[in-house]
């Protein structure tokens, strides 16, 4: 089995808190949220001119590609994708990187079309269960319990609505009881309040951070989350928990889409101020190209390259893979405030930050090549008469799919 860099970085990170390791998921849990449209709209690189969502097994290809790219640490499933990839593909066997699922999906992420869940106060609910998990079935033997993922995200919602957190609590309580029991780690994803005005605005951070250490207080060692996934609000609060107790490894949520610059600010002014963690779902799926994107968020947490000339960076990959981007540069590097709840209706915000200055036009600038990518096997399918302008509505997904593995192998080298 490989190692994982995960649990490389952690180790790390734990024996040295102000080291600039740092672990990037990609959460691709949201078909136990959205419904349909969980898994994003169409991208340039693979329909273009259609507009659709995309299937799970689109969805499930995308996985596939990140895996096989090598740049994220964590890849985060819903208990079905994690049964096909992770138990059935064996995807994960000669990866570094560590296959995880979301384990309880409480109703304020419960955001399919026409429904209104998320405006109530969070109640605790579970789909799947830890042996599902690792083993795929309701009860796993002891020898069956490594054949799934073994990290699971949890995730709670404080409301400061006394009965409400209290349930939310008690069912934590189980869970960490269960999972000590099987073997099951996990990390901690605390979203902000998702009832607007039950805590003043200016106070959630600190609201929050208070929620989080009391709640870990009485849980000891064995019990405790490997790191956090939580809002960022600014780096005020970040410090304060950062510098509480350094054994809580502070990761972020990366929220709504917003623009290419508020993803790499966010990972950029993280890691600046004492986390170590980024989980980012929209984000990453609504990019119009999601290797690149994953590629440049990587860069910017190694200290290759700044969140500004990041973008300006993405934006010349697009121009050489003849994407056009949802948005012009100078529109894209606006930072905006992008809503921090799984619904994305939330009035909670990001803290703003000074405006970036003013881009120049970039030139052309072509993508890192990613050792990943050379390696991967070309299919066997015999190559198209037109590869350069295929009539892709006459393309089943299985040719899209193949013929946009050939074009960015031929980029990436």
């Amino acid at each position: 089995m490989v190692e994982k860099s995960m649990d490389r970085k952690l180790a790390e990170i734990r024996a040295n808190p102000s080291s600039k390791a740092f672990i990037i998921a990609d959460a691709k849990d949201a078909d136990m949220a959205r419904g349909i449209q969980s898994c994003g709209r169409h991208s340039p690189e693979y329909y273009h001119g259609e507009v659709r969502f995309r299937s799970i097994q689109e969805y499930r290809q995308m996985m596939r590609d990140v895996v096989h790219q090598g740049l994220v640490d964590i890849m985060l499933m819903s208990a079905s994708s994690n049964e096909v990839l992770t138990i059935q593909e064996r995807l994960f066997d000669n990866s570094h990187v560590t296959p995880a699922g979301r384990i309880n999906d409480t109703t304020d992420i419960h955001t399919f079309r026409g429904s209104s869940y998320e405006t109530m106060a969070s109640r605790p609910f579970r789909t799947a269960t830890i042996d599902h998990l690792q083993c795929g079935k309701y009860e796993c033997t002891p020898e069956e319990r490594a054949i799934g993922c073994n990290l699971g995200l949890y995730s709670i919602t404080f409301n400061n609505d006394v009965d409400r957190d209290l349930a939310t609590l008690q069912a934590f309580k189980e869970f960490r009881i269960e999972a000590e029991a099987k073997g099951m780690r996990y990390f901690l994803e605390v979203f902000d309040p998702n009832v607007p005005g039950t805590v003043d605005p200016h106070l959630i951070g600190a609201f929050v951070n208070d929620a989080i250490v009391r709640s870990l207080a009485g849980v000891t060692e064995r019990g405790r989350p490997l790191f956090l996934k939580m809002v960022y609000h600014g780096p005020k609060f970040m410090e304060e928990l950062v510098n509480y107790d350094p054994s809580i490894i502070v990761g972020i949520l990366g929220g709504s889409s917003g623009t290419t610059y508020d993803a790499f600010k966010l990972i950029a002014d993280t890691q600046k101020y004492g986390g170590h963690v980024a989980l980012f779902g929209r984000k990453i799926n609504n990019a119009e190209n999601q290797l690149v994107f994953i590629k440049f968020l990587r860069m910017i947490v190694d200290g290759e390259i700044s969140a500004e000339e990041a973008v300006k960076a993405y934006h010349g990959v697009l121009q050489e893979l003849k994407i056009t981007p949802q948005r012009s540069l100078a529109d894209d590097m606006v930072l905006t405030d992008p809503a921090m709840s799984y619904s994305g209706r939330s009035t909670i915000t990001v803290p703003a930050s000074p405006p970036p200055p003013k881009p120049a036009v970039p030139k052309p600038v072509p993508a890192p090549p990613t050792p990943a990518a050379a390696a991967r096997p070309v299919s066997s399918r015999p190559r198209m008469v037109d590869e350069e302008e295929p009539d892709f509505t006459k393309m089943t997904p299985q040719e899209k799919i193949e013929y946009n593995q050939r074009r960015r192998d031929r980029i990436f080298g």
